[in-house]
């Protein structure tokens, strides 16, 4: 008698790929609630219903009477915020209340490489990066104020043109975050505009230690409070925050206090995306198809998904084509010259926050994956580059699950299925 089978599409670069299990041994098949969550009005009313009505501070156009150095951090290349649609309506609201103000727009890059003129104009539209003034931060480069120690101890270097502004404001998206709870809200501040050693202070081994930095928690969250004392002492008044969807399209807009309008958007989002998948002896997971899984490096995002939900001493299975190989050689190095994971995480917890260095915690991240459980790569990289990176090579979900299942040796093993790793909360 013939088993009954399911045939799951996983998101794989711009494509998907099959992943074909028996009904028996599945534990379920999980994804965000915003995949068929369908909004009331229309993208644009969302953002001014938002504006219109801010959380715990007045109107935009109240705040920007008689203020006439305003600034407006906004989120760089590598962060699907809808600008075309937000900025525009900050811009409004902002000469409602004073028309003559000066206004800036100061691209959040944190530690990544400058925007281009392009990207400009694939985020804003031509006519915004034509009219407005606009500067890409520069974590290295650029003046920054001193604004004191952060709760943590680090001294917090922030953007001289955010600290000098009369009103300081940021857009941003909300989604889940693998270490700082939530992205959005506080971040455009920490690490958004600040100096490099701040932020590499607050992406310290200790704090990415903690069990309390995990995705979807801020209760407790060093990462985050740091980030939140950063954005209170660099005055950021306002926020425009929205949560999208697969398109990058916004399905829910919060404007207002940095914290109160925040929160009220990381509840909504909680509220769609968490799951409870329990623990399974097999998780397969994604990290979303292009362009999140262009390399191994972001791809530790969606494996912390599949961390909370296997058991110890379970087995991963990861697809991401990565078609971009490893994402950074120093992250790469990191693993090919050690094969030692527990020396390995001991190298970062023994370092002081101080010398902390870049993408020392991806590799932490990454370390305590590889120790709860075997993790097999599906992608396009060479097997050599995958045994390197601690991990076991398969060129379809098929091959992975026959592997998995060898590892695993038992005849009841479960299978649980997340559609999407960077975009779920586990329970």
């Amino acid at each position: 008698m013939s088993k009954e089978v399911r045939i799951v599409s996983l998101p794989y670069g711009r494509g998907t790929k099959e992943l074909k299990i028996e009904e028996e041994h599945l534990a379920g098949v999980f994804a965000s609630g915003l995949r068929d969550y369908r909004p009331e009005k229309n993208k644009d009313a969302l953002v001014r219903d938002a504006l219109d009505h801010p959380i715990g501070t007045k109107k935009l156009s109240e705040l920007a009477a008689g203020k006439e150095n305003v600034v407006v951090i906004s989120s760089d290349h590598t962060r699907p915020v809808p600008s075309r649609i937000i900025m525009p309506l900050i811009l409004k609201e902002i000469r409602k209340g004073n028309p003559s103000a000066k206004i800036t727009i100061l691209i959040a890059t944190g530690l990544h490489r400058n925007t281009s003129l392009k990207e400009l104009e694939q985020k804003f539209g031509e006519e915004i990066v034509k009219n407005e003034h606009i500067v890409v931060h520069d974590a290295d480069r650029q003046e920054m104020a001193y604004l004191g120690e952060l709760p943590s101890g680090g001294n917090l270097y922030v953007n001289r043109i955010a600290a000098d502004a009369d009103l300081l404001i940021a857009e941003g998206f909300i989604e889940p975050h693998f270490f700082a709870g939530f992205s959005g809200g506080r971040k455009s501040v920490l690490p958004g505009v600040a100096g490099r050693e701040t932020v590499m202070y607050n992406h310290n081994a200790g704090f990415i230690a903690s069990p309390y930095a995990r995705t979807g928690n801020l209760k407790q969250n060093p990462i985050h409070e740091d980030m939140l004392f950063a954005a209170r002492a660099a005055h950021l008044a306002f926020i425009v925050n929205v949560v999208i969807d697969d398109a990058h399209e916004p399905v829910f807009a919060v404007a207002g206090d940095v914290n109160e309008a925040h929160l009220a958007g990381c509840r909504f989002l909680l509220s769609k995306c968490e799951i409870e998948a329990g623990t399974a002896d097999i998780v397969v997971t994604t990290n979303g198809g292009y362009p999140l899984d262009q390399n191994i490096y972001q791809s530790v995002k969606g494996m912390t998904a599949a961390e909370a939900a296997v058991k110890e001493g379970g087995v991963i299975i990861m697809l991401s084509e990565a078609i971009d190989g490893h994402g950074g050689k120093s992250f790469y190095d990191t693993f090919r010259n050690e094969h030692d994971l527990c020396r390995l995480e001991r190298s970062f917890l023994d370092r002081k926050p101080e010398e902390t260095i870049v993408d020392q915690w991806q590799s932490q991240i990454f370390v305590r994956v590889l120790k709860k459980a075997s993790v097999i790569f599906v992608s396009s990289c060479d097997d050599a580059l995958v045994r390197d990176m601690h991990m076991i090579p398969a060129k379809d979900p098929e091959e992975a699950l026959e592997k998995a299942k060898a590892i695993v040796r038992k005849e009841d093993y479960r299978v649980t299925v997340i559609y999407d790793g960077v975009s779920v909360i586990v329970k």
